[in-house]
């Protein structure tokens, strides 16, 4: 459920609406909901609730200062993928015992950020990373407790761009490889190995891909416990599926994933790990943007607005479909027309969809791209230097600017002329 309606003929944001929004803040612009995202949340929980478990967000979903204290508050822990998002989500108020540092190029510095921190757990992804780890927690006088990330060449069937559980991904240790690893690994006096870890990707839209990974994981925790290795925790990712609204099919619920979870896991004894990203925060942010130019070329009709691919690059790189609908309602009787919707700047692939039918617009019309809380501004850049574009969050007649547009000034400071130029 998502918490853009119509009231009126004026889609709102919860009570807020966006025309307001646009007018106060600006175009293009991030408009997120907070009862999208507790609600989100706590079905999400619901779900899991038979389970001894944690639900550790993925930060890099949607990374906003506001968002992840708001998630905070609703008890939720955090799976960083570097420093920075570690950062973040001890900036917002999650407990360092809640977060998993994920990601297969930790650095030396990062590593010993999440030491220092007393994190719950490292999911390494390699044999030299675990080698690393272990002499920087011996230097500064830790225990790294580490769950080995293994890829159970697994096709999640989803986009090329978002799988992460085949063989030639660079995600994981081969699982053939996994029992020598913790071999090696008890000899380690800086490594605690807790625990198994995994992910196969984006996206999922079915649950057998979650199936097949979790019985050949479940079956290479009893095959260690035969060794001797203690295993406490299960970190299953995250990868749950939404609707676009554009889709072919529809993602299972989170009910129907956790009892999937729940009956494949329910004799191993572990702590299971969830980390959802999309699924919380996708449906929970709209992209508010303007049309600019109405243009009827010879072969199509171009709705130009001024929200492009370094706004939302989700459609420039993986072929994503976004929702697309007018702030106002249009009238009963207003004409359909075939839209090429494109941004400003100078790339052909600033494209965000194709022949998409649409009530007949004009220059200063608003628009919303839906489902754009996921992967959205954590992407955007500043290309063709085009200033970053403010974050809103709405909750219930309220809203506020949870990151302000950065003036041309700004970003000019951040760069420097030597004198020798």
């Amino acid at each position: 459920m998502r918490h853009f309606s119509p009231t009126n003929g004026q889609m709102m944001a919860e009570q807020v609406s966006l025309a307001t929004v646009a007018a106060e803040v600006g175009t293009p612009a991030y408009v997120y909901s907070a009862a999208t995202f507790t609600r989100h949340y706590q079905v999400f929980a619901k779900a899991v609730s038979a389970m001894d478990s944690l639900i550790a967000y993925s930060v890099k979903a949607n990374s906003n200062q506001a968002v992840l204290s708001l998630l905070a508050k609703l008890g939720s822990g955090a799976d960083v993928v570097s420093g920075g998002e570690l950062a973040r989500a001890l900036a917002a108020g999650i407990s360092a015992d809640k977060i998993i540092f994920s990601g297969v190029g930790k650095s030396a510095a990062e590593m010993r950020a999440g030491l220092e921190a007393g994190i719950a757990q490292f999911n390494i992804e390699s044999m030299p990373e675990l080698e690393q780890l272990n002499v920087i927690a011996l230097d500064i006088g830790k225990i790294a407790p580490v769950a080995v990330r293994i890829n159970p060449n697994v096709c999640a069937g989803t986009h090329e761009k978002i799988s992460t559980g085949r063989a030639e991904n660079k995600f994981g240790i081969d699982i053939a490889d996994v029992d020598a690893v913790f071999e090696r690994a008890v000899h380690m006096p800086g490594i605690h190995l807790q625990g198994i870890a995994m992910h196969i990707g984006s996206q999922i839209d079915n649950l057998a891909p979650f199936a097949s990974a979790i019985t050949l994981a479940a079956g290479l925790i009893e095959r260690l416990r035969k060794q001797g290795h203690k295993i406490e925790t299960f970190d299953i990712g995250g990868g749950l599926g939404i609707s676009y609204a554009g889709g072919d099919t529809v993602p299972p619920t989170p009910r129907e994933y956790g009892d999937l979870v729940r009956r494949l896991t329910q004799d191993l004894g572990v702590r299971m790990i969830f980390e959802p990203g999309r699924m919380i925060a996708g449906n929970a942010g709209v992209l508010l943007a303007k049309v600019l130019y109405v243009k009827h070329g010879g072969a199509r009709n171009f709705l130009i607005i001024d929200a492009a691919m370094n706004d939302l690059i989700r459609p420039a790189l993986y072929d994503a479909y976004h929702d697309i609908e007018p702030v106002k309602a249009p009238a009963a009787e207003a004409k359909m027309i075939s839209y090429d919707v494109v941004g400003p700047i100078c790339e052909s692939g600033d494209t965000f969809t194709q022949h998409r039918m649409l009530p007949e617009m004009q220059a200063g019309d608003l628009i919303v791209l839906h489902t754009a809380g996921a992967y959205g501004a954590v992407q955007a850049s500043q290309y063709n230097s085009r200033p970053l574009i403010p974050e809103v969050l709405v909750k219930d007649d309220q809203y506020a600017v949870v990151r302000k547009r950065p003036s041309m000034a700004d970003i000019l400071k951040t760069e420097h002329v030597p004198d020798w130029v």
